[in-house]
Formats: structure tokens, sequence, C-alpha cells
């Protein structure tokens, strides 16, 4: 049996996307994105809601807090940013 040789459909090119909330805006060309986690404790089964801030660069300055975006991985712009802003999926209202 021969592999398939089909283009990948993936338009990332196997970067990561997370998506999640803005919750600050207040540094230059910079947005904090909180993204939550849900999974069940392995041991407990229980579910369990898990955050994580990460440092996203913003070069339009276009995200308002409050606004669910996706964010997709990079190269390190800065010592804490390795994501870009992809999109503004939900504006805040």
């Amino acid at each position: 049996m021969t592999p398939d040789k089909r283009p990948s459909t993936n338009k990332t090119g196997g970067k990561k996307v997370l998506q999640g909330v803005i919750t600050s805006t207040k540094s230059a060309k910079t947005i904090v994105v909180t993204v939550e986690r849900k999974f069940m404790h392995a041991l407990y089964k229980k579910h369990v809601v898990s955050h994580k801030k990460f440092h996203a660069h913003d070069e339009k300055e276009e995200g308002k807090d409050g606004d669910l975006v996706k964010i997709i991985s990079c190269r390190p712009l800065s010592a804490k940013k390795r994501w870009r802003l992809l999109e503004i999926t939900k504006p805040a209202k």
C-alpha cells in the first residue's frame, strides 16, 4: 500500500492555534489572552477548568478587552511573546 501524497489542507502549517478572551490591551502592540482548558482529572474523575495567560503580538492594535480571539504560535518576538493574533472571532459587546 502506498502512502497518500495529498497536500495538507491545514492553513496553519503545523503551528498551534489557541482560542481565548483578551484580558489586557495596556501594552503597545501586545495583548494578553486568557485560554481556558477543560479536562477530567485522571484519579478523581472530576471536571477541572484551568486558565493560562499568553502574551500575543497585535500589530494593528485592533483587539479590545473581552474579544474572543484566535492566536497562533510564532517565533519569539520578545521575552514573553511567542504568539500572534490570528483573527478576532467575536467582538466584545
